[in-house]
């Protein structure tokens, strides 16, 4: 690749990066600072406590999203892919042979941080879109009461669209989250030139005596200030469509600065009118400002939002190849981007939740309590996945991990009690979606355990089976049979109701079994291995990665490279479709078996989900008790 091209290829990266990446900590300032000086925080506004709170604001900034996240973190990517259940994935490989003892555990926190992760992908449209309408009460007071109802109109709209996928549009992110951060950057110059004494914030003393000075009052408001460090967990999770360097280009030249600067302009114009503490951000310019404000504002929170969504879509695919939640169905809204996906379900699930937390919360101030418990947690739960990395994969010594993670661990964990505090002003709406959703994620793992401990407690030996059918062979017919086994499985189900019920075997017949590693993709080669176990039949074991996408006939295709051809219209799939029976007895809390045999039912049909033709399938029905 010449140079001039790598050039263009990371310029393009590196926008689009911006137009994704940065839109949820990019429309932070909208809401920031005018909760931090909530009156219900009881923090005085004067000169010396915004000094204190933009120093503590730029810090974090500096410490938080510059050096965990950018310089720390995208360094612990598997395989280039970030995210927390990539993270996950990386950490549990790591300790499996190291410190087996900790798997368990850290299955936990990485399942609890992604639950978070979920409710910050909820409140993050919310309170942008509304942050950025509630513009409308500074220019007129009196449209205060259309706020909520524009608000759910462009959360309609916004999540109505999204089974056209984000190809068209997308293009467009970039330049219009560019605009909005030249505009953060052109208001903050602009506030920080009429008081320059505002500067002094960059001096981390001032964070310091204000902490010092403020006591309680002041670590309510680290609660708030988390809002400035809002969406630093989505420049890891999309480390896979971007890379490290147009991320980190991004954030360097572009977010970082424009933030640094709108904080600092919004700091001066207080210092200057502490009146416009209602609304910092569309009073930093005056009244003729505000309208276009809104509109540019509104576009940032609907990108802010997309993004989120986006994520949450590739984090439940993720979820499901880990067997942490049921099949569900997956559409590719791109021919030439795999990443962009719509799940239906996903999607209007959480519609409907966005739509509470708008209508039952009204404003961006309530909701922002509930946002920082969503954040803080689940960065404490990526700073803990990370030290395993950095200990067991990397192999560096003890001191160096916890000097590497022990500061951030010991910051998440003062900015999560912190947030904490709200657990009754809001804090309490992300801990009950993510502790439902994490009780249906390990529901469904643990479900699955079960039903693959009965399938192999009465599983019959594929070989021993095969060594004693052939002594009286069946009658074999022209075709090829494929029979999909499970990992832990022995003879297939629908072998023996097909031989039980039609007394033949096909003439070629293929034990199909697929195996889920805990790396993001598997390359075409390593994919497929086919072991021959005489009289024309074979075991084909098939590695996926936990982002890779089942395609049964790629992987046909595939196998003809090592000797195995398929002819399509010769060849059957037989399934056994196993319905889950709740019985008495050991295993989960009768109410737990009877979410996981809903679950099961309610799951996407394994043919669907390996996209198998449906007219080469053939369903042969089997009972499982757990």
């Amino acid at each position: 690749m010449s140079e001039q091209h790598k050039k263009s290829s990371v310029a393009a990266l590196t926008l689009a990066a911006i137009g994704i990446v940065y839109g949820d900590i990019g429309t932070s300032p909208l809401y920031t600072l005018k909760t931090v000086f909530d009156p219900s925080h009881g923090l005085a506004l004067n000169q010396a406590n915004l000094l204190g709170i933009i120093s503590l604001i730029f810090w974090s900034l500096t410490l938080i999203v510059s050096l965990k996240y950018v310089s720390l973190v995208l360094r612990a990517d598997n395989r280039g892919e970030g995210g927390i259940m990539a993270l996950m994935a990386l950490a549990l490989n790591s300790v499996h042979k190291a410190a087996p003892n900790w798997h368990f555990p850290l299955l936990l926190i990485g399942t609890f941080g992604a639950t978070m992760f979920y409710g910050d992908s909820v409140i993050t449209p919310a309170i942008s879109v509304l942050g950025a309408i509630e513009g409308l009460e500074v220019a007129a007071p009196a449209l205060e009461k259309y706020v909520v109802p524009l608000t759910i109109v462009v959360l309609l709209t916004l999540y109505s669209v999204q089974r056209h996928g984000t190809a068209g549009i997308g293009r467009f992110f970039g330049p219009i989250m560019t605009l909005w951060f030249a505009a953060l950057a052109i208001m903050g110059v602009i506030n920080i030139v009429e008081t320059p004494a505002i500067l002094e914030a960059l001096n981390p003393y001032h964070a310091a005596v204000f902490m010092r000075e403020n006591g309680f009052i002041a670590f309510v408001a680290l609660g708030a200030v988390v809002l400035a460090i809002t969406g630093a967990e989505a420049l890891y999770a999309d480390m896979g469509h971007f890379g490290k360097r147009p991320i980190r280009l991004a954030w360097f030249w572009i977010a970082f600065p424009a933030l640094v600067l709108n904080y600092l302009g919004q700091g001066a114009l207080l210092i200057r009118n502490p009146e416009a503490i209602a609304n910092p951000f569309y009073n930093q310019l005056g009244a003729w400002s505000v309208y276009p404000l809104v509109i540019l504002s509104t576009a940032a929170a609907v990108i802010a939002s997309q993004a989120t969504i986006s994520g949450t879509f590739s984090m439940t695919k993720q979820a499901i190849a880990l067997g942490m939640l049921p099949r569900m169905r997956v559409q590719h809204t791109s021919e030439s981007e795999m990443g962009q996906i719509y799940i239906p379900v996903v999607n209007w699930l959480q519609l409907i939740v966005v739509l509470i937390a708008v209508i039952g919360f009204q404003n961006s101030d309530d909701l922002a309590g509930a946002y920082g418990i969503a954040v803080t947690a689940t960065m404490l739960a990526t700073t803990i996945l990370t030290f395993f990395v950095i200990r067991y994969r990397w192999h560096l010594p003890l001191v160096v991990c916890f000097g590497a993670t022990g500061f951030f661990i010991l910051m998440d964990i003062m900015l999560f009690s912190s947030s904490a505090l709200k657990l009754f002003h809001g804090g309490w709406f992300p801990l009950l979606l993510g502790t439902a959703l994490f009780t249906t994620m390990l529901t469904w793992r643990t479900g699955r355990e079960l039903v693959f401990k009965n399938l192999e407690k009465h599983a019959i030996p594929l070989e021993e089976f095969l060594r004693s059918l052939f002594m009286a062979p069946p009658t074999r017919v022209p075709g090829t049979a494929v029979f999909l086994r499970g990992e832990s499985d022995g003879v297939p189900h629908a072998l023996l109701h097909n031989l039980s019920h039609n007394k033949v075997l096909h003439e070629r017949v293929v034990f199909f079994t697929v195996h889920i590693v805990e790396e993001p993709y598997v390359a075409p080669e390593e994919q497929v291995r086919v072991t021959p176990l005489g009289h024309e039949c074979y075991q084909l074991n098939i590695n996926y990665g936990f982002k890779d996408e089942p395609d049964v006939p790629a992987i046909m295709a595939l196998c003809e490279e090592k000797g195995l051809k398929f002819e399509m219209m010769e060849t059957s799939f037989f399934i056994a479709r196993q319905t889950v029976i709740s019985a008495p007895g050991a295993g989960m809390a009768p109410w737990r078996e009877h979410l996981f045999v809903a679950m099961s039912r309610n799951a996407r049909a394994a043919a669907d989900y390996y996209q198998i033709p449906p007219n080469r399938v053939i369903e042969l029905g089997t009972q499982v008790e757990i």
